[in-house]
Order: C-alpha cells, then structure tokens, then sequence
C-alpha cells in the first residue's frame, strides 16, 4: 500500500510514515493544528538523523514543542504582515523537490514514494512552502542583523572561559592544483567513438539505450542516461553552456568538459531548471600525461621555493578555478577536520613549507596538487586577545540563542497554544 507523505516531511525530508495514517489532533497554535501523522514524520526523520532510539524518555514531546515553536512563529509573522513572493515559494519548492529526486534516483521513483505525480506534489505542499518561508524571514528580519559589542563579548569570555575548552591545532592552506591532460591518441578514440554513437542516433537508435549500453557515468548510465531536474550553476561551464542552449527534445553535438566527450538531450525546461539526459565517453589520461603534471607542479615549488609568489602561480596555473581566484586559498580548519589524504600530506609539514606533488583522487577523477602550510596554529585555550573573533561569534550564537528563547516565551504568552499529546 503506497503512503502519502505529510506536508511537513517534505520540507524538513522526513521519510513517509507507511500503514495507517493517524490523523488526531496531537496540538492547536493559533489557528494552526499539528496532525499525529505529521509528529510520527518528525519524529522518524529527527531519531534517523541523530541516530536516536524513538523511545528515549520524554523524545516525542521535545519534538512537538519544537513543532510548536514553528506554528507560533508563523503566526507571529501572518500577525506582523510579512510577506514572501510567489516565486520565492516556487524557487523553494522546486529546490526541495529536486533534492528528493537525485535522493531517490528519478522522478518517477519519487512519484511513486509520494503516491502522486510531480505536479501535484507541488499542489499539495505550495502552502507548507509558504509557511515555512514565512517563519524563516520573520527570523531573519529579527535575528539576522543582530550585533554584539566589545564589552559584551569581554563579558561573556570572563563568565564562560573556565568552561569554553580549547581550540584545537589549525592549519591555514593554500594550494596549486593541475589536472593532467588528455592525451592526444586517447582522445581521438574517444572522440571518434562519441561521434559514431551520435550518428547513430541520428539514424534513428534510441538515446536511452545506447546511454546503457555506452556511457561511461555511472551515476546516470543505468537510468538511460537521465540526469533528472537540475538547476542552472550546478553544471560544470561547458556542459550548462550547451544544455541551456538546447531546445526541448533537441540533441547536442559533442560536447568537451573535464570530465570527457558528453551528447547531451534536452527533455524539459521549467525556468532556470532543466530535464536533461546525456552520455559521456571518458579520455583516458596516460603515464606522459601524469609525468607533464607533476613536472609543472615541481617547476612552480622550487620557484616558489627560490621567492615567487605563490598566490600569483596558482592563480595563473592551478586548475581548482575557485581556489585560484583567491591565490590558491583552502582556508582555516582544525586538522583533524581535514580530508585523510590532505590531513597525510600535511601533517609533516611545518608552517611555511610546501609539499611536493601529491596524487588527489575526487571520484572518477584525479590530479597532482602542492600544499603550502601558510600558518599552522598550536591547540591552545581560548584567549580575549590572540582568539577575538573566535570569541566574538561564539558569544553573538550565544546571545542569539538567549534572544531567540526569550522571544519564544514572550510568543507562548502572547498566542494561544494547547497540546493534546
């Protein structure tokens, strides 16, 4: 028996609450109620995220408080007169749906979890949107821009720093990264046999199958190829530049990323959304090609190492296009938060060193990277002076936190609320 999923399950991606649905008022807020389906959806998806028994004590009711909280704060903003648009309501929805689809693989499995097509998903869950959004803003509108002054946060690190711990050992990064290129022969394989594939189907074979049969991603191959609904900016350059220039059914030539030689079909497009399905043949990369890489990246550490600047190499050489605008920058993070084969090249390495060329495998695909150790910070307790800022947004969280539960008695006095669990 299929099971519809509550409203608010989509929202907060709740998985359904499958058998009866139970639908006992389990709370009233406002003109609000607060259905026991939809509390058992919260629950599953609160315990399966935290990895908690259900039956811990006292569980269900903190859910339904917080469930609470939600409905007071939306009617504290339909009282207030806050307003979200049309299209934010839709850009929304569609973004939640579109993560329930590459979740669940395809459209048509989500159909079918949801028992109900995508269309009137999108009916049924358009005023839960709005809600949601509602409360949001209103949050925003009144916590968003809250400040913290000086004194305040002096005054928080003398009342709290015997309990506010240690930081632990950081490292500030940076790094130039290369991919190696194609080599020659592997690519015109690669390219002829793409291009034979699409004269095939331009003789009339069938886009999906030979996708199944051909492509070589393996994320979409088995599903004929289908890539589901995906938004603008989620595309590597080249490939949005030819799916966004495609007409509905329309099939591209080949088409050249980083990842190989794709033929793209277009299927659908709903805004700045698009339906697509592809194949990709891959260009294997050679031993030269490796060889190349490593010997630029050598090349760029030993210049770095006689004084050229290392923030002007990665911008000019390094393949990683967002780090590169900003000099090769990674950021600041604890090391033991950093990735195991970055937390390996680093460790030995002391501030202010480079590492030599390293191997960094990403999936299905892999380059050479340098790391240079920019700054390396010891784990230390927590000081005014060496760690402000730190302090400075750990006490603005806290005193957010103070503000927001204040707020949230105030609306408990103020708004008429009944629980009936």
């Amino acid at each position: 028996m299929k099971c519809l999923i509550p409203v608010a399950a989509l929202l907060f991606f709740a998985l359904p609450v499958c058998g009866q649905i139970l639908d006992r008022i389990v709370a009233v807020v406002g003109n609000e109620i607060i259905l026991e389906s939809e509390l058992n959806a919260q629950m599953q998806f609160y315990v399966s995220s935290n990895k908690l028994d259900p039956n811990t004590p006292g569980l269900k009711d903190q859910v339904l408080q917080s469930m609470i909280n939600e409905k007071l704060i939306l009617a504290r903003a339909i009282e207030d007169s806050v307003v979200v648009t049309d299209d934010e309501v839709k850009q929304q929805l569609d973004a939640a749906i579109q993560q329930r689809v590459q979740q669940f693989g395809s459209e048509a499995k989500l159909e079918e979890i949801y028992g109900m097509p995508i269309s009137r998903i999108k009916r049924e869950f358009r005023d839960e949107m709005r809600k949601n959004l509602l409360t949001q803003r209103l949050q925003q509108q009144r916590f968003g821009t809250e400040e913290i002054s000086r004194r305040e946060v002096q005054e928080f690190y003398q009342t709290y720093k015997d309990s506010l711990g240690t930081v632990p050992e950081e490292v500030q990064l940076a790094r130039i990264y290369i991919k190696p290129g194609f080599d020659k022969d592997a690519h015109d394989a690669a390219h002829a046999k793409a291009r034979l594939i699409l004269d095939s189907i331009k003789a009339g074979a069938d886009f999906g199958e030979m996708a199944k049969r051909y492509s070589e991603d393996p994320g979409s191959a088995a599903a004929g190829g289908d890539l589901g609904f995906v938004h603008r900016g989620q595309f590597v350059k080249e490939f949005e530049t030819a799916v966004f220039a495609l007409s509905e059914n329309q099939i591209s030539g080949l088409i050249e990323t980083a990842f190989g030689i794709h033929i793209i079909q277009l299927l659908e497009r709903r805004g700045d959304a698009v339906h697509a399905r592809h194949i990709l043949i891959r260009v294997p990369r050679s031993e030269r090609s490796d060889s190349v890489a490593i010997a630029l990246l050598d090349s760029l550490r030993n210049a770095i190492l006689g004084g050229a600047n290392f923030a002007e190499l990665a911008r000019k050489y390094s393949d990683d296009k967002e780090t590169a605008i900003v000099g090769g920058d990674i950021g600041t993070d604890a090391i033991d938060n950093l990735d195991p084969s970055l937390k390996s090249v680093v460790g030995p390495l002391k501030e202010g060193e480079i590492s030599k060329p390293e191997k960094l495998v990403t999936g299905n695909n892999y380059g050479y990277q340098i790391v240079w150790v920019k700054k390396r910070t010891p784990a230390h307790t927590l000081t005014l002076d060496g760690d402000y800022h730190r302090l400075e947004t750990i006490a603005l969280n806290y005193k957010r936190t103070n503000d927001y539960q204040e707020w949230l008695e105030e609306l408990r006095n103020k708004i008429y609320w009944e629980s009936k669990l």
